[in-house]
């Protein structure tokens, strides 16, 4: 359905004149070689809805190539990286574009990667997107801008619903990764899915097993990036997507008999990245790393259940389980190291702070554990607060309170030793001179002493260091003759 701009169009292309100027720029240099070229797929339903950003998909008529030549002239940055699929990328100013020649795909049932055709007309174009919401476009090279709805996407997008412009089961089969989109669009929108579509997506989950961990990876962050996480997680966990792809989650529904009482713990899990959420600021703004780690700060439970006689539940030792969990799942999605580390080194610390009551920690024990959570220490703050979603509002405001005296006790720590540059008194050049050694094993367990010492004793100094270390230095050379 092809018609004059209408209400939407005209709110679409005040946005994209408000938002995005050198688009017409752009058009006119399509146009000018004799193509068309039309906004197309998100921006439009970001246009729509009031919230385009500065990158912007285009659909042309023009092969690659000619796309190439135009951006080379129109832009700043060119690069062709996607002209396979029929992609071109530039940038100009703030504003990154991509074109895209009309595609008319042919998937393979066993792989969701297609065999790409260039088609020549934009409905075919649009017809082989993900959702209705996905097809509209606004054609700018025409003498009035025009806007297409070929799917009444219009329509969804005023009912916030999520619906396929083929058969679900179609479109599915031929991407399954879409599964997962509609997941991640419904958190990054708040629509809801379309009965026949969530039906489709129930019944096809196992497809999902032909993407790629990388593709995955990419949709479950821009999912648990958006600011819903909860809804997606939710639609992945009832459509049996997330047991496939992140089966730690799904498995935190856990069935304790009635006299075994214990929280939620999916529910906790949720709540606890949702108050991590809440604390972002502290971090810069939203944060991979906290979320993944709220998330999944947990998922050691399952495996470390244990039922106590005459009612309980126990989990002994889960931060350990859940630290070597979250590492190898994070690491089958193919995270960075950072990411995976990170995560591993927060659930493996995330119950630390249980042990310091009402602050009976010794500095010693303060200085280690900013030692333990080195640069992630803010990170740790956030997930240590969150981590407490108890209903008794006493409990609640007990482990506040003793959280800002320990937060307050690293402050003052911090000021007074430095403790994020916490090192031993005395380097490796100095032990091997007043040790008369050689680099060594030795140093390195020398040097551990005096980082011992100094977690233990803080700040002692060169001279202080040196009559420790040597008295040390004796008891390990008589150690060693023994």
């Amino acid at each position: 359905m092809t018609s004059p701009l209408g209400a939407a169009g005209e709110i679409a292309i005040r946005s994209l004149i408000e938002r995005a100027p050198l688009a017409s720029s752009l058009a006119a240099a399509y146009k000018s070689a004799g193509y068309k070229l039309a906004l197309v797929g998100g921006p439009v339903r970001d246009a729509i809805l009031g919230r385009l950003g500065n990158d912007l998909d285009f659909t042309t008529d023009a092969l690659p190539l000619e796309s190439k030549k135009i951006l080379k002239i129109w832009g700043e940055n060119v690069w062709d990286t996607g002209i396979e699929f029929g992609t071109v990328a530039a940038k100009r100013g703030d504003t990154t574009v991509e074109v895209t020649t009309y595609r008319s795909d042919k998937y393979d049932p066993e792989s969701r990667k297609p065999e790409v055709e260039f088609g020549d007309n934009i409905a075919g174009d649009l017809s082989r997107r993900d959702f209705t919401v996905n097809c509209m476009a606004l054609e700018l090279t025409t003498a009035t801008p025009e806007f297409i709805d070929p799917f009444n996407g219009l329509a969804d997008l005023a009912k916030q619903i999520l619906r396929t412009p083929v058969t679900p089961e179609q479109s599915f089969s031929d991407d399954p990764l879409r599964m997962m989109r509609a997941a991640r669009f419904a958190s990054q929108l708040n629509f809801d899915i379309e009965a026949s579509t969530l039906a489709a997506m129930k019944d096809m989950a196992a497809r999902i097993s032909i993407v790629s961990a990388e593709r995955v990876r990419d949709e479950f962050t821009k999912l648990l990036m958006s600011n819903n996480p909860r809804s997606g997680i939710s639609i992945m966990v009832d459509t049996g997507l997330a047991a496939l792809v992140i089966p730690e989650i799904p498995k935190l529904k856990l069935e304790i008999d009635e006299h075994h009482h214990h929280k939620d713990v999916y529910e906790h899990s949720i709540t606890v990245l949702e108050q991590a959420i809440a604390q972002e600021e502290r971090l810069g703004g939203p944060n991979l790393i906290i979320r993944l780690a709220a998330l999944l700060h947990d998922i050691g439970k399952p495996k470390t259940r244990a039922l106590i006689e005459g009612g309980g539940v126990s989990f002994h030792h889960h931060e350990v389980v859940g630290a070597r969990l979250a590492r190898e799942r994070l690491k089958k999605l193919r995270f960075s190291s950072e990411v995976v580390e990170s995560v591993e080194t927060l659930t493996a610390l995330h119950l630390r702070f249980h042990g310091y009551g009402d602050g009976e920690w010794t500095d010693s024990a303060v200085r280690r554990y900013v030692r333990d959570s080195g640069d992630l220490l803010v990170h740790l703050h956030v997930l240590t607060r969150a981590d407490c979603t108890t209903r008794n509002v006493r409990k609640a405001e007990r482990l506040a309170s003793a959280y800002e005296s320990l937060e307050a006790r690293i402050a003052r720590l911090m000021e007074a030793e430095e403790l994020n540059k916490i090192r031993p008194d005395l380097d490796g050049a100095a032990v091997m001179q007043l040790l008369n050694l050689k680099p060594s094993a030795t140093v390195g367990k020398a040097l551990d002493f005096l980082l011992e010492l100094r977690l233990e004793r803080g700040p002692l100094g060169e001279e202080e260091a040196t009559k420790h270390l040597l008295v040390w230095w004796q008891e390990f050379s008589a150690s060693q003759k023994s």
